[in-house]
């Protein structure tokens, strides 16, 4: 998992950043994008970090706390439905990106999870990076569980829709409830097409 990060640690790279959003793909709520800085020596890898997709909850929860003390830099966009209907899902994610690499009080070097991203510093866009390097796996985590905790914000919003059980992804369950009730303010028009009349 540190392969990417000794390379460029070996190349004289001192702050490497990793980034990665959850939420491109569901019917509501925003995508969160987060950038993380984690100290790279040995005492202080955090043990268990992973694609935070292949993580329970209750192990991510765990994972974000530790992250989060031990992080040298940690950034968080929230990019809202209204922008993502506006630019596009893609140009948003991007816009999110842009919003943690601009956060960051030091940076030499940007490792992301398959996104190709022009910016100020230099980028390596990883296909599955969130499986292959610490820094972007740690990023991941901490979008996810930032991403779960708003979207349980939201259920007490809107209980009608149980975004506490789905988070917004597109279930049989939550298309159900979407076509009883019809969208609420935090649906994403340009995804919710297919299955309710707008």
């Amino acid at each position: 998992m540190l392969e990417y990060e000794r390379q460029f640690l070996e190349n004289g790279d001192k702050f490497i950043a990793g980034i990665d959003e959850a939420g491109r793909g569901p019917l509501a709520g925003p995508v969160v994008v987060a950038g993380v800085i984690m100290p790279l020596d040995e005492k202080n890898i955090i043990d268990g970090v992973n694609d935070s997709k292949k993580l329970s909850a209750k192990k991510r929860d765990a994972l974000y706390d530790q992250i989060i003390e031990k992080a040298v830099d940690v950034q968080v966009a929230i990019v809202d439905h209204l922008t993502i209907d506006r630019d596009n899902i893609l140009n948003a994610t991007k816009s999110g990106m842009i919003q943690c690499i601009n956060g960051f009080r030091h940076v030499d070097r940007v490792l992301i999870d398959a996104v190709k991203l022009d910016a100020m510093v230099p980028t390596l866009s990883i296909m599955h990076g969130d499986a292959l390097s610490y820094s972007i796996a740690a990023a991941s985590i901490v979008a996810k569980v930032t991403r779960d905790r708003l979207m349980l914000e939201y259920d007490k919003q809107y209980p009608q829709y149980n975004f506490a059980k789905h988070k917004g992804y597109g279930t049989a369950e939550h298309i159900r409830l979407l076509k009883t009730y019809g969208p609420c303010e935090i649906h994403r028009r340009t995804f919710i097409g297919h299955f309710v009349e707008l």
